[in-house]
């Protein structure tokens, strides 16, 4: 199995000293249990699904052929949500879903794909409007039957998660954030039926 990562700098797994992000976590934890299989991290600083857009196709195709069994996950959707100096957003709300549309429909109709909601920050107004986009992203994955776990409520309320961004950039965690997160995926039941 190969499965890539498609996002912005928390699929990157900026600010984690470890440099093993919520991605490689997980994926060392599937390869402890036996499962085989190869991580691409295709993570990038400040890309909006805009940029994501434009990009993943290709990234993909070069890393999965039809001969194996390519996987997608997706997360994205913080970096749409910051205010730039206009106090006008990187992507509007409506056209970050075009672009989770565009994107979403063509990866699902090609390989399996699963999407990781956009998580919070340390930053109170961002997240007001990451929060709005991951109920959209939501609403979404569910018409286009494209699994959606949000790990909104769960890092909300984490003191690990918001603390180590606070101590971080102001966005981002650590090693403590990140683990937390990859272990919310392990068990949701869309990721444990591939790895299982």
């Amino acid at each position: 199995m190969r499965i890539c990562f498609i996002g912005d700098s928390f699929v990157n797994g900026t600010g984690d000293d470890d440099c093993l992000g919520w991605t490689g976590r997980l994926c060392a934890m599937a390869r402890q249990q036996g499962r085989d299989l190869t991580h691409y991290n295709l993570g990038i600083r400040r890309d909006t699904s805009a940029d994501i857009r434009a990009r993943w196709q290709r990234e993909v195709g070069i890393r999965i052929t039809p001969e194996h069994d390519g996987r997608l996950v997706f997360s994205f959707g913080v970096n749409d949500c910051v205010f730039e100096m206009s106090r006008r957003t990187r992507v509007d709300a409506a056209a970050s879903i075009v672009n989770a549309r565009s994107i979403l429909q063509t990866a699902s109709g090609w390989l399996p794909t699963l999407m990781i909601g956009p998580p919070p920050t340390a930053d109170h107004d961002l997240n007001e409007r990451v929060r709005q986009l991951s109920n959209g992203l939501e609403a979404l994955c569910a018409e286009l039957a494209v699994p959606f776990l949000s790990p909104w409520d769960h890092l909300t309320a984490s003191e690990a998660w918001i603390r180590e961004a606070e101590q971080g950039d102001g966005a981002h965690p650590n090693r403590g954030g990140y683990a937390l997160l990859a272990g919310l995926i392990q068990n949701w039941p869309a990721w444990r039926s591939w790895v299982s």
